[in-house]
């Protein structure tokens, strides 16, 4: 029996782009897009036709924003960077974090939400 699955391949919504040496730490999530409307008749109905004629080939009524995150930024171990944020360069994450705003360069937020903490030199 082969109990493997196929790796499924990570799909932005709209637009996510990393810098250059970017750390990433482990269970960080990158979420561009609200995955799913906002109104629940029109969720039911997203349902329904996923049910009936499988997945939509584009994302109507769904909010996506895209995310920039700068160089030599650090994303700490199971943070979460929300749609239409953009994360400054140098700045920290800290871990466990909910990140709903921008964050302004070389300063570190941490929190849920993030909050600012301090400046970095």
């Amino acid at each position: 029996m082969n109990f493997l699955r196929p790796i499924v391949q990570p799909k932005s919504g709209v637009s996510v782009k990393i810098g250059n040496h970017v750390l990433v730490a482990h269970n960080v999530n990158i979420i561009d897009t609200n995955s799913h409307h906002i109104d629940y008749m029109d969720r039911a109905r997203a349902f329904e036709d996923l049910l009936s004629v499988g997945p939509a080939k584009e994302n109507t009524g769904i909010v996506c924003k895209p995310i920039v995150i700068e160089d030599n930024a650090w994303i700490n171990f199971n943070s979460t960077i929300l749609k239409g944020v953009r994360i400054g360069k140098g700045a920290i994450i800290g871990p466990n974090s909910v990140v709903l705003d921008d964050v302004p360069p070389f300063c570190f937020y941490a929190g849920n939400p993030a909050k600012f903490i301090k400046k970095i030199n």
